[in-house]
């Protein structure tokens, strides 16, 4: 099968299926850049031929990613908004985030709150989103470059659509504390915090040297005794 990209924002995101509806599908969200590590979806998609992907998004190495999945059960649809972009997630039986660099995840919450089952990468800011006494509960991560380990999490989920429920579930209502409110008082009271005792830490750690230098030039010199 050779991957769709027709599609646009302009078209309903049910046309994901690719006219597979029943074979499972893995959706990924997000800016299509190399630093993403969007590669690493070939070597997963290699290892399971029942499965389809859906690219959703766009970026500079989306040329480059359309090629790699030449041949491949892939649809790359560009940039979906608002309804479309809701139908697309739930569209999805599991999102896959493979980025390493990511910060805050904002794509991970959304597919959480749709209900979708996600398994990304231990890495970044994912596991403040899935953290380890949440995951197999909200959510699964997998070590940064291990193809191994993340099939350990996503065949099953693939294959059980019980186990995709039941996470799927958990994940959403995780999502609630998510809410403008909390996610405010999060920055305020913990991140704005950190944030300044590390550069605090960093600042005293620089100027150190420094320091010593100074009290050896500058240092009273010893007292005279005249008796």
């Amino acid at each position: 099968m050779q991957y769709d990209s027709s599609l646009n924002a302009n078209e309903p995101s049910s046309k994901i299926s690719n006219g597979e509806p029943e074979r499972p599908l893995i959706v990924h969200v997000g800016r299509l850049g190399a630093e993403k590590n969007l590669e690493f979806f070939r070597r997963i998609m290699d290892r399971l031929p029942e499965a389809r992907i859906a690219f959703i998004g766009d970026g500079p190495y989306r040329e480059e990613l359309e090629n790699m999945f030449s041949g491949m059960p892939a649809v790359f649809t560009g940039m979906l908004h608002g309804e479309e972009l809701s139908q697309a997630y739930a569209s999805g039986d599991v999102f896959v985030m493979p980025s390493e660099s990511e910060t805050l995840g904002l794509v991970v919450l959304e597919a959480m709150s749709s209900g979708l089952p996600v398994v990304g990468v231990r890495a970044g800011g994912i596991p403040d989103i899935i953290p380890e006494d949440q995951e197999g509960k909200t959510g699964y991560l997998f070590n940064p470059g291990d193809a191994d380990d993340c099939l350990s999490k996503l065949v099953p989920l693939l294959r059980d659509h019980e186990l995709r429920e039941t996470i799927g579930k958990a994940a959403r209502e995780e999502t609630e504390k998510y809410d403008w409110r909390a996610a405010t008082r999060k920055i305020r009271n913990e991140q704005y915090n950190a944030a300044i005792w590390f550069w605090r830490k960093k600042r005293a750690e620089f100027l150190r040297p420094f320091q010593w230098f100074f009290r050896r030039i500058f240092q009273a010199p010893p007292a005279i005794d005249y008796r």
